[in-house]
């Protein structure tokens, strides 16, 4: 699978980043959610995982054609933290060839979302600009 980088929201502690594949998937790498409240409201599949990203990460879709922003709290936005930071859960990226297009620190993953996903979770501004 090859990755396009569509924008990163990053400080020296932390990377959560956006990617578009050819798969006609994103690929959202966050950080792992270890928080025993959370995890224990969640039931993820085997071959699933979740990770926990800025919700205004997603203002990134723009670089790849999508505009508006998140409206709707559904799959794979499985759950909104008190910080409003988003929980989102996918398939677990695991092949090495997609895996050595990014750089993973020990406490981040990633999991790899459908397009048709994420743009259902979407609603154009008023103005059409989707900058709500």
């Amino acid at each position: 699978m090859r990755l396009t980088f569509l924008g990163k929201e990053s400080n020296p502690t932390e990377s959560p980043t956006l990617y578009a594949s050819d798969a006609d998937s994103y690929v959202v790498q966050g950080w792992k959610v270890t928080n025993p409240e959370i995890t224990s409201k969640l039931e993820v599949p085997s071959g699933e995982t979740i990770v926990e990203v800025p919700a205004r990460l997603f203002k990134h879709l723009i670089n790849d054609g999508v505009t508006g922003t998140v409206s709707t709290w559904a799959h794979p936005i499985v759950y909104v933290t008190e910080s409003g930071n988003y929980i989102v859960q996918g398939k677990k990226v695991s092949d090495t060839e997609t895996l050595g297009q990014m750089r993973i620190p020990d406490y981040e993953d990633c999991v790899e979302v459908s397009k048709a996903a994420i743009k259902a979770l979407l609603e154009e501004s008023a103005d059409g600009s989707g900058h709500g």
